[in-house]
């Protein structure tokens, strides 16, 4: 398997690397610089980097002012805090005025681990989701987040990246990165296997199982979530039996919710969710909680089988 690596130090890292190329760009923490590795800019450019403390509400608020002044401004705390607790000022002040604000929030999901419920951002993409002008991106490895932020960067107005807490194995062989269109990682005519950030690893441990049993399943990377690619969406639902979605993230109002309205519309299809389901999180190793909520190349595989026996439409 390739190297696994922190999401985070990635994202630090190529932060720093934009930070030398524009000068705009400011960056603001919630006294969290060294979990979410912005503290590699505050080192280099100490000018241009705030720490708010504890008032991530605030924080927002300053955000927009700098933007306001023509400034690209990066936000980052952990997704628990960046999209609940300061989801007012998310929606009135950075996004109804479409401004040029980058929320990268880290810690993400149940693999936050011993931190446990008061920390798992398990809604933050379906509370982003809701809002106008928000456009959001999940990647899938660290490689992957050098891509993202470096596009979050060139886009003008809101956008929300996901990040976990734990290192990632690297996919390797992706195609190139475009934001807003999902990457077709495997191919096949039986089901389509759709995940995104650490997920996208599990359904492709799935899918090599599920050949073996000769189930040939198409995987798609779903790295941005808002704008979907609905071409990619429709061509696999005309093609495949049907969809397993797969997130670390409640079933509602995330990535399932978001194939679910595109197929509605256009080509009704079969969709079974691997996700958390009407639970919170709790205290625990990763691995122990992936298995726990059911998240796991295993629980995929299961789902896949549900699929492809029942009658899809």
């Amino acid at each position: 398997m390739a190297e696994a690596l922190y999401q985070r130090d990635v994202y630090g890292q190529t932060l720093a690397e934009l930070g030398r190329q524009n000068k705009d760009i400011v960056v603001l923490d919630a006294d969290l610089s060294g979990s979410t590795r912005t503290s590699l800019f505050a080192k280099e450019f100490p000018e241009r980097f705030f720490n708010f403390g504890v008032a991530e509400q605030n924080m927002m608020g300053a955000a927009a002012g700098l933007a306001s002044c023509g400034k690209t401004v990066f936000v980052s705390t952990f997704a628990i805090f960046a999209t609940g607790r300061a989801w007012d000022q998310v929606r009135n002040t950075v996004c109804y005025n479409n401004f040029d604000i980058k929320i990268v929030a880290t810690h993400a999901g149940i693999t936050v681990g011993p931190d446990g419920a008061s920390h798992q951002a398990l809604e933050d993409i379906a509370l982003m989701r809701v809002i106008p002008n928000m456009n959001i991106m999940v990647p899938c490895d660290g490689p992957q987040t050098r891509d993202v932020i470096k596009a979050a960067a060139a886009l003008k107005g809101p956008v929300y990246v996901r990040l976990g807490r734990p290192k990632v194995p690297t996919i390797e062989g992706k195609p190139e990165f475009k934001f807003g269109k999902a990457q077709v990682l495997l191919d096949g005519k039986d089901l389509t296997i759709v995940a995104c950030g650490i997920m996208v690893q599990e359904a492709l441990n799935a899918a090599k199982n599920l050949l073996s049993r000769g189930i040939k399943a198409r995987v798609i990377n779903a790295h941005t979530i808002r704008p979907m690619d609905p071409e990619t969406i429709l061509k696999a639902a005309k093609e495949t039996a049907g969809f397993v979605v797969c997130e670390e993230h409640t079933v509602i109002g995330g990535l399932a919710s978001t194939i679910d309205e595109i197929v509605a519309e256009n080509y009704p299809a079969k969709i079974v969710r691997v996700g958390i389901r009407n639970r919170y999180g709790q205290s625990g190793d990763p691995a122990d909680l992936l298995r726990e909520y059911k998240l796991t190349s295993l629980d995929i595989e299961k789902a896949a089988t549900l699929c492809i026996n029942k009658e899809c439409r």
